[in-house]
Order: C-alpha cells, then sequence, then structure tokens
C-alpha cells in the first residue's frame, strides 16, 4: 500500500488537460479558456446614449439656453441624423448619438413644451450620459485572458462584444461500471441476499454538482467475461472510467484482471486509508481509470480525495473544496497506520465526527459537511485539538 500523499501525487503526475475544443458560448459556461480572446470591432461600435433624455450640443445649449426638438432616435435606429445648431433630437437609451450632439440630459430634467427643449440641470456637465465608442472594448484589445474560468458576466461579456465561440479546455466523456450480482435498482422489491445501488445515483449527483454531466453507467455482474467487456467498451467511449467495486481480492471480484486484460497501466492499487483501502488508479494511453471499492462510503470519500483532483488537471477547473482546520468537538482513537477520513459536522466553529462512520453505511454522510482527515502517524485526538477539514462540495 501507499500513502495518501504518495496516491495523490501519482494521480497528479499523471494526469493532463484534455486537448481544447471549440464550443459555442451557450456550452461553454463554467468551463476555462485555452487561448486569449480579443476584440473584433469596437463595442458599443457608435456613441451611444446611456439613457432616455435629450442629446444636444453642450456649446450649443450654453449659447440658445433654449433648443429646439427636430428629431427622434430610438434604440436600434439606423438612421443618419445630424444636428443642426440650436437644435436637440429625443432619445432613448441604446440609441446612436446623432453627430452634432456630444451630451444627453436625462429626461427628469429638463422640459418639453411646443418643441422646445428648456434644461434644468445646473450640475450637467459636457459628454454626460454618452457611452464613447469603444468604451467597453477596442478593436484587438485583450477581453478575456487565457486559463479564466467562463462565469455567467463573462459569457455575457464575450456575447455582448460579439464573440460566438471559444476555445476551451472541455469537460471529459466519463463512464461509471457498477459491479455486482447482489444490486437492485431503488423502486423494486428486493430478494434475499440483494441490495439497492446507490453508488451510480451519488456519483452522478456529486458530478452534477460539479457541472460535469457527460456520463454514461454500464452495470456488469461478477464475471471476468463481463467485466472485461464492458471494460473496453468504456475505455473506447470515454475520458475517465471509474468502475465501483470488486476492486478488492475475493473471489468474485473480477475488477483488477479485466484491468490487465484491457492494457491498462496501473499506477497504484490500494491506499493505507480508512475507508477506501482498495483503490485503483491506472490509465492506458491518454485514458484514465480508477477502480473504487464497493461500500457507498468509501465509494464517496475515493470520489471526493482522488476523482475531483484528477478532474481537476483534466479540466483546468478548481473543482475541490478548501482544506480548512478547526477544532475536534470530541477526542477519537484509531489505530496507527492508516489515514482516516471521518465524516463530520462544521458548525463554523468546531468539528464533530458523526456516528455511523462504518464503510457501508450513508446515513451519517447524508448529513455530514465535511471529511475530517486523521493521519495515518496519528493514534489519537484530543478535544479541541485541531484536525483538518475537507469541506465537501454543495
Amino acid at each position: 500500500m501507499i500513502s495518501v500523499q504518495e496516491a495523490k501525487k501519482i494521480i497528479s503526475e499523471n494526469v493532463h488537460a484534455l486537448s481544447p475544443q471549440i464550443l459555442s458560448l451557450e456550452k461553454a459556461a463554467g468551463l476555462v479558456l485555452a487561448e486569449d480572446v480579443y476584440g473584433t470591432m469596437d463595442i458599443p461600435a457608435f456613441p451611444q446614449s446611456s439613457m432616455d433624455g435629450y442629446a444636444f450640443s453642450f456649446y450649443d445649449w450654453q449659447k440658445h439656453k433654449k433648443l429646439k426638438i427636430s428629431a427622434e432616435i430610438a434604440a436600434g435606429s439606423n438612421e443618419s441624423i445630424s444636428l443642426s445648431p440650436g437644435n436637440a433630437a429625443r432619445i432613448f437609451t441604446g440609441a446612436p448619438v446623432p453627430s452634432g450632439a456630444d451630451t444627453v440630459v436625462m429626461q427628469e430634467k429638463v422640459r418639453a413644451n411646443n418643441n422646445e427643449l428648456t434644461i434644468e440641470d445646473e450640475n450637467l456637465q459636457a459628454g454626460a450620459s454618452i457611452r464613447p465608442k469603444g468604451s467597453e472594448i477596442k478593436a484587438g484589445a485583450l477581453a478575456i485572458r487565457k486559463n479564466s474560468v467562463l462565469t455567467p458576466p463573462a459569457i455575457g461579456f464575450l456575447a455582448g462584444i460579439g464573440i460566438r465561440d471559444v476555445q476551451v479546455y472541455p469537460n471529459p466523456s466519463i463512464a461509471l461500471i457498477i459491479t455486482g450480482n447482489e444490486l437492485r435498482q431503488p423502486g423494486r422489491p428486493l430478494r434475499t441476499g440483494q441490495v439497492y445501488e446507490s453508488n451510480s445515483f451519488s456519483l452522478k449527483a456529486a458530478m452534477q454538482l460539479l457541472n460535469v454531466n457527460e456520463l454514461k453507467i454500464f452495470y456488469a455482474t461478477d464475471n471476468l467475461e463481463v467485466v472485461t467487456d464492458t471494460l473496453k467498451k468504456a475505455l473506447q467511449q470515454s475520458d475517465v472510467v471509474m468502475l465501483t467495486g470488486g476492486v478488492s481480492v475475493g473471489d468474485y471480484d473480477f475488477v483488477a484482471q479485466a484491468i490487465i486484460e484491457c492494457g491498462v497501466e496501473k499506477l497504484f492499487h490500494k491506499v493505507k486509508q480508512k475507508p477506501g483501502k482498495p483503490l485503483f488508479f491506472g490509465k492506458k494511453q491518454n485514458k484514465i481509470v480508477f477502480g473504487l471499492p464497493g461500500n457507498p462510503s468509501s465509494v464517496l470519500v475515493c470520489f471526493y480525495q482522488y476523482v475531483i483532483p484528477a478532474l481537476e488537471k483534466l479540466t483546468k477547473r478548481k473543482l475541490s473544496s478548501p482544506v480548512i482546520y478547526a477544532p475536534i468537538s470530541r477526542s477519537f482513537m484509531k489505530g496507527a497506520g492508516l489515514t482516516h477520513f471521518l465524516k463530520g459536522y462544521y458548525d463554523s466553529k468546531t468539528v464533530t465526527p458523526l456516528d455511523a462512520q462504518e464503510s457501508f453505511r450513508l446515513s451519517s454522510f447524508a448529513t455530514a459537511n465535511c471529511l475530517i482527515q486523521i493521519d495515518e502517524e496519528t493514534s489519537s485526538c484530543q478535544e479541541a485539538e485541531i484536525v483538518a477539514l475537507h469541506l465537501l462540495p454543495v
């Protein structure tokens, strides 16, 4: 077995970003840019009114004080209008400012009678309420840097400057292979010896929270030929393959042998931790394979601790929650030799290890908001001792 730190180091050294793809903005939210994006034109492409009001020449107004309203310009108007001295134009938000005008006054600061405009704004300054041409971005200027996350505002900004497609690091395609003869789908009656299958539900939900949605689920009985054929198919279709169950050394645990049959290079198998000791990690060319234990708590612990960091490397996205430190609310004893990940609840002051820590139990995990890490060389934690917490994604 290897340590938790060694396992994470091996994953980090063997997982690399996926090849960039060109996607439409509609499909790029949350992804990371693979290249700098530049403006292709001045935006706005013309001087633009920032409010409903009246456009005019500031110098002209100071000279005449009263102006004649001679035109009306709506947003989207492509009519070429030029104001003569002594004239003003009724204008609306987003409309092009006519030539001959350099200022807009809001409609609440004027009196307009019989097409004559009187401005009642003592603080009005030249250039007010006009968005100059190119004030959002100039043609050729850097819009968003490479390796930036495409947040909703970033998506809107790019759309607003005319960008339609972007080159990004895509989400991986993922295959999940559920193994086990004893598994039954929820909603159907259980027979003797059967249990409900939950791992596909928890893993799919975890990936949905990470905005990783390209997931195919396969089911394989405890048969070497079936597991091998299913794994071959998954490797052909996916960037990442996860198998749950069958990764230990029992007579019906065929995952390790199937992995060998498929030509997957083993990088490690078994980690000095609890739960999740039988974890397998390997790769075939640029395809990544995780063999996860079958017990539900073990599956999620391994997903949070190892699969998410691999997904981060593939997508260049920050997906994991931060590790913080807090006092533990009660003492905890364990044998030295294995790192323990305890389901815990953090109340912003202290962290409490929950009951039902067994690897087959999810009841406590359902209310946990963190994993408490107790390192392998530690045999006990005393009340109020500071411990590391891995906050869970929510």
